[in-house]
């Protein structure tokens, strides 16, 4: 089964996907914010958010951040497993919504929404235009 990407990558590439309960609105705008910059400064950004040294619209966005730096890691050991150089890789990331599903409960009109977000990143050694 091949993943659903948003585009495909005309040079050499590594990719990573997930669907994770985070939400779908915050994750893209913290995917809008690293897309097509370096890994290096990607790495910087979202460990500065962790350690609540910058924000992003005044919030740090601690559970989507936490969560956007494994699947980047992943994809980064992707890379480093394909031969890429670190030094070279650019970051387009895209959150898209997921499905929402019901936590059920003993009526149907009780229970709490269970809500979950596509995320993918892919590292591309020169950067998309």
């Amino acid at each position: 089964m091949s993943m659903p990407y948003t585009f495909e990558p005309s040079g050499k590439h590594a990719k990573a996907y997930s669907t994770l309960s985070i939400s779908t609105k915050d994750a893209v705008l913290i995917c809008r914010v690293i897309r097509k910059k370096k890994l290096s400064t990607v790495k910087r950004l979202l460990d500065d958010l962790i350690n609540k040294r910058r924000t992003v619209n005044k919030r740090y966005y601690p559970k989507v951040v936490s969560e956007i730096k494994k699947l980047l890691n992943s994809c980064e050991k992707n890379a480093e497993f394909q031969g890429m150089d670190k030094e070279k890789l650019f970051v387009y990331a895209s959150a898209h919504k997921g499905v929402n599903m019901k936590r059920p409960r003993r009526r149907g009109d009780f229970g709490s929404g269970m809500k979950s977000t596509h995320v993918e990143i892919i590292l591309s050694e020169k950067p998309k235009s």
